[in-house]
């Protein structure tokens, strides 16, 4: 019988992933599960509130890039968390049902919560699912979602392929992500901040780990450019970048095009 594998742990015994290691995403996942009761409280206090204005701030450069198309019909919101965006898109497109997807029950477990007695939670459903795997047929929406996904994933390339998969042509892709500052005097402040700030907040918290791993995980996200070309390989045609907060914050758009690779 093999050893157990030793988990990369913080400082504090919190989790704290390590691309290198087979089990990334499965550390990943308990990571987001342990921190799911106070993950919103905690980014709205980290990012300064500005984390409530990011968000609606994306839906409507959707809404410049998707100008006169179609009325949405269903959207997903992959990596949904506890719901934020989910909620958010659904009062964005009344006439819209919106599915929020996650690899993280306790995620999901608040999200239908915080779901329930909202007016628009009769359009909104959540499921299990990752974005590397997504348990929908192929065409099945017309907008796919995401808001700090993308740096937590081992495979851009498959993930984009199956987001691309599940849109149907025309179908519209947005991204939020947390990203690079465009000034390099925005640079350092924030750097400053996210670098050290961040991660101390964290270990306040019980949960330096994860907190660690926000600085890391940032490293690992293609310049602006690079993402776009990674999203034209995977299938998408016309595509944007939309810096927000001197390039803090970056909301990419795609149009899906064709068959999916």
């Amino acid at each position: 019988m093999s050893a157990p594998r030793a988990r990369r742990t913080a400082p504090d015994g919190s989790p704290y992933p390590d691309r290198s290691d087979p089990g990334f995403e499965r550390d990943v996942r308990a990571m987001f599960g342990e921190i799911a009761d106070g993950y919103d409280t905690f980014d709205h206090v980290a990012s300064l509130g500005q984390d409530l204005l990011w968000r609606p701030r994306a839906l409507w450069a959707l809404d410049r890039f998707r100008d006169g198309q179609p009325a949405l019909e269903r959207a997903l919101d992959i990596g949904c968390g506890t719901g934020d965006l989910t909620r958010l898109t659904a009062r964005h497109f009344p006439s819209a049902s919106v599915v929020g997807a996650d690899f993280t029950a306790p995620m999901l477990t608040l999200a239908a919560h915080r779901t329930m007695a909202r007016g628009e939670g009769r359009r909104i459903g959540y499921a299990r699912g990752s974005a590397l795997l997504l348990p929908f047929r192929t065409a099945s929406f017309d907008l796919v979602l995401s808001a700090f996904v993308v740096r937590n994933l081992p495979d851009l390339g498959r993930a984009f392929s199956e987001l691309h998969r599940v849109l149907r042509p025309g179908g519209t892709l947005l991204t939020l992500e947390i990203t690079e500052p465009t000034s390099p005097l925005v640079g350092k402040l924030f750097h400053a901040y996210f670098d050290a700030v961040v991660p101390w907040l964290g270990t306040a918290v019980g949960h330096s780990g994860p907190y660690r791993y926000l600085p890391e995980s940032l490293r690992h996200l293609p310049p602006r450019r690079e993402l776009l070309a990674r999203l034209g390989t995977a299938g998408f045609g016309r595509a944007a970048a939309v810096p927000q907060a001197g390039g803090i914050v970056t909301t990419y758009l795609a149009e899906a095009t064709g068959a999916s690779r």
